[in-house]
C-alpha cells in the first residue's frame, strides 16, 4: 500500500485493506486534480461520502467551499430554488432573493447526494450547468455563470432508472465521466473485526465506558452476517451495545440478540421442521393455483376422452386403452374434482358403464368455478339437461350479440367453459 492512500486512511478514519475498497480510494485520489465530474456508486451506508471529502481536499479547489446537498431530502417543489436561488416573488413565500448552493459554491465543489432522486425538470438545469456552467435563478431571466465542480452519488440502479424515464441518459453520462464503485460491507468480511474494534474505541471514549471486545465465537459470528446496512448498522450496532450491555466480553449468542442471523431454511425445533407462517402462508398460495390449474387440465382431457368415446364408440379400444381409461376414471382420483358423470369399463368388457363421483366443495377455492357436464347416453335426464344448457349458452350468445365474454358473465361460468361448450354443441356459427 503507498503512502499516500495510507496518509488518505488516517486523514479521513477509513479502516479496511479490502483490494475494492482501496481501488476507490486510488481512483479518487487520481481524478482530484482535475474537473472532471464523478460518480460514486454503492449501496446505502457504504460510506460514498468519504469518496467527494477525498476529491476536494486533494483538488486545487480544496480552499474554496464544499457543500453537500441530500437530494432525497428536499421537496420536489423547492428543490430548484435550493439549488440554484430565486428571485424575490417568484412564487409564494419568496419574500427576499436568494442565492443557491451553484451559487454560494462557485469555485469549489459539490456534492450530489442521492442525485437519483432529482425530478425530471431539476436534471434538465443540471444538465445545462455541467454543459456549459450557466444557470438562472427561480423567476429570473438572467443567466448566470458558474465554475462548480460536480461529485454525484447513488443507490440507484441508474440503467433501471433511465429505462424507467426516471433519469436522463445524457445527464447520467455527464455524471459519469468517472464511475468510483464502492464495495458493500459483505464482501469485505476481512476487514468486518477491524471496523468493530475502531468504533468500540470511538464509543468507549465518547461514552467513558469500557472498551467491547468480541469473543473468537463472536468474530467467526459477526463476519458471517450480511449486514443489508453495511458500515452504518456495524457503527450503530456497536454504540448500542456499547451503552446497553454490562459485560464487555460479548458472544456469538449476545450478538444473535442484536442481529439474528438470517436464513431461507426452515428452523428446526425438536428436530422437526417448522417453516415461518408467513413463507408458508404464500407457498401454499402457490400450491393451490398450480393444483387448481392442473384440475382445469384434467378436467379438459377427460372431456376430451368422452367425446372421442362418444364419437369412436369403444370397439375400436385396445386393452390398454380400456386399463388407461379406468386409472383416470376412478372415484378416488375424483376426490378434488367437480361433480360430472364418469365413463368407467368393467372388467375390460366393451360397454362402459356411469359413476358419479363424491362431491367436495374447499371454502379456499377462491378460483373460478369449472363446470364440467358429460354426456350420458344412457340417462335421460342427462339429455334434457344438455338440452337446457345448450338452449341457455344460445340465448345468451344471441342476447349479447356474439360476444362470449359478456355471455360467459350472463351464465357465470367462465369463458374457458364457455368455449369448450360452444365446441361441445357445434355453436361456433
Amino acid at each position: 500500500m503507498s503512502n499516500e492512500l495510507q496518509n488518505i486512511k488516517n486523514r479521513f478514519g477509513i479502516i479496511g485493506n479490502f483490494p475494492a475498497l482501496n481501488r476507490a480510494l486510488e481512483k479518487s485520489i487520481q481524478v482530484a486534480p482535475t474537473d472532471i465530474s464523478v460518480l460514486v456508486i454503492g449501496e446505502s451506508g457504504v460510506g460514498k461520502e468519504f469518496i467527494p471529502k477525498i476529491i476536494h481536499s486533494e483538488s486545487r479547489r480544496k480552499h474554496q467551499p464544499y457543500i453537500v446537498v441530500n437530494c432525497g431530502a428536499i421537496p420536489e417543489g423547492t428543490i430548484d430554488s435550493e439549488l440554484f436561488g430565486h428571485e424575490k416573488g417568484a412564487f409564494t413565500g419568496a419574500t427576499a432573493t436568494r442565492k443557491g448552493y451553484f451559487e454560494v459554491a462557485d469555485g469549489g465543489t459539490i456534492f450530489l447526494d442521492e442525485v437519483g432522486e432529482l425530478p425530471l425538470q431539476t436534471q434538465v438545469r443540471l444538465l445545462r450547468v455541467l454543459e456549459s456552467g450557466e444557470f438562472m435563478k427561480v423567476g429570473s431571466s438572467q443567466v448566470q455563470k458558474t465554475n462548480v465542480r460536480i461529485v454525484a452519488a447513488t443507490n440507484v440502479n441508474m440503467m433501471k432508472a433511465i429505462h424507467d424515464g426516471r433519469f436522463r441518459e445524457d445527464l447520467y453520462y455527464r455524471l459519469n465521466t468517472v464511475q468510483i464503485d464502492m464495495p458493500p460491507l459483505r464482501e469485505r468480511k476481512g476487514d468486518i473485526h477491524l471496523l468493530f474494534r475502531k468504533f468500540a474505541i470511538d464509543f468507549a471514549e465518547k461514552y467513558r465506558m469500557p472498551e467491547l471486545e468480541l469473543e473468537p465465537s463472536a468474530i467467526h459470528y459477526i463476519e458471517s452476517y450480511s449486514f443489508p446496512g453495511n458500515v452504518r448498522q456495524l457503527r450503530n450496532l456497536v454504540e448500542q451495545m456499547t451503552v446497553v450491555e454490562r459485560n464487555r466480553n460479548i458472544t456469538a449468542e449476545k450478538l444473535a440478540e442484536y442481529i439474528p442471523m438470517e436464513t431461507h431454511l426452515p428452523m428446526v425445533v425438536n428436530n422437526q421442521s417448522t417453516p415461518k407462517q408467513n413463507d408458508f402462508g404464500s407457498e401454499r398460495e402457490i400450491m393451490y393455483k398450480i393444483l387448481f390449474d392442473m384440475r382445469n387440465d384434467i378436467n379438459d382431457l377427460k372431456s376430451l376422452t368422452s367425446e372421442l368415446i362418444k364419437n369412436r364408440g369403444t370397439a375400436d379400444l385396445s386393452n390398454h386403452e380400456k386399463n388407461l381409461i379406468n386409472r383416470i376414471y376412478t372415484p378416488e382420483s375424483q376426490q378434488q374434482v367437480n361433480s360430472g358423470s364418469l365413463l368407467y369399463f368393467e372388467n375390460n368388457n366393451d360397454t362402459p358403464t356411469v359413476q358419479t363421483p363424491t362431491i367436495i366443495s374447499s371454502p379456499e377455492d377462491s378460483y373460478e368455478d369449472i363446470e364440467d357436464i358429460e354426456v350420458e347416453e344412457n340417462r335421460p335426464e342427462s339429455l334434457s339437461l344438455q338440452n337446457n344448457e345448450k338452449d341457455l349458452i344460445i340465448k345468451a350468445l344471441e342476447k349479447h350479440k356474439g360476444r362470449r365474454n359478456r355471455a360467459a358473465d350472463e351464465l357465470g361460468i367462465s369463458q374457458r367453459t364457455l368455449y369448450r361448450k360452444i365446441k361441445q354443441y357445434n355453436l361456433e356459427d
